[in-house]
């Protein structure tokens, strides 16, 4: 191909991580040793030399597509929370890491939301822990619903407690997504008749953001908004607390 082969397309692909997991096959006229091994060494998966057999092709094209769903389901089975069907502690950390240093390369800010259910023990000993599962699911299918950008990642963080990462996202912005999934939760009207704050579930929310650089780390972004949800919740809970600009 004129200006880029087909070896740079894959290096290229597989440097994103949005597409890093896409199987590449290489179908070449080269049908070298050499070429074959630098096509595996670039990402891909499978290296075709012309002429081909189109019933080969397709058998081939078949059994990666099979891998990929195999590997695909023990992908959401090591990342997706069992219970409320979004991203788990574990992705959370990878894709933390992978948006931290995405917007220090493109000099954009990163905001994280700390979210916590407002008395959730009091909700689990009032109703049962089976209902209080139906709670986790319904309030994380009520995060999840509420962020539209393809790049936002919501996440249980353990217990009742979940995040939302928010890459090129910055304080206002932050803060009225903020107000709005407090206010989207709430409005399902969950009942809760044990909660000291309100009728139904509510959430408190901390706020933090920063502008990734040598100076700071993905952990005083998480410390900066866990010190705000404290805040919320020392403050009368069912509110957004926003931190200092890191």
């Amino acid at each position: 191909m004129p200006g880029m082969d087909g070896i740079e397309v894959c290096r290229r692909l597989k440097s994103n991580p949005a597409l890093a997991d896409i199987p590449v096959i290489f179908v070449t006229a080269h049908s070298e040793p050499a070429d074959e091994v630098a096509a595996l060494a670039a990402g891909g998966v499978d290296f075709i030399a012309k002429p081909v057999n189109p019933v080969v092709v397709r058998a081939r094209g078949k059994t990666h597509l099979t891998l990929k769903a195999q590997t695909d389901l023990l992908h959401s089975m090591v990342f997706i929370d069992g219970l409320t069907g979004v991203a788990n502690r574990r992705r959370f950390d990878e894709v933390l890491q992978i948006e931290w240093h995405r917007c220090r390369r493109s000099n954009k800010p990163l905001t994280l939301l700390m979210i916590d259910i407002d008395h959730f023990k009091r909700y689990n000993d009032h109703y049962g822990h089976q209902a209080g599962d139906a709670c986790l699911q319904q309030v994380a299918a009520g995060l999840k619903a509420g962020l539209k950008r393809a790049q936002d990642l919501v996440a249980r963080y353990g217990g009742e407690e979940f995040v939302c990462l928010m890459p090129e996202c910055d304080h206002p912005a932050g803060q009225t997504k903020a107000e709005e999934l407090r206010a989207a939760v709430a409005a399902l009207g969950i009942a809760h008749a044990d909660s000291p704050t309100a009728s139904c579930v509510t959430l408190s929310i901390g706020v933090a953001v920063v502008q990734p650089s040598s100076a700071n780390n993905p952990e005083a972004l998480i410390a900066a908004a866990d010190a705000a949800l404290y805040e919320a919740k020392r403050n009368g809970r069912n509110r957004v607390s926003v931190s200092a600009v890191l």
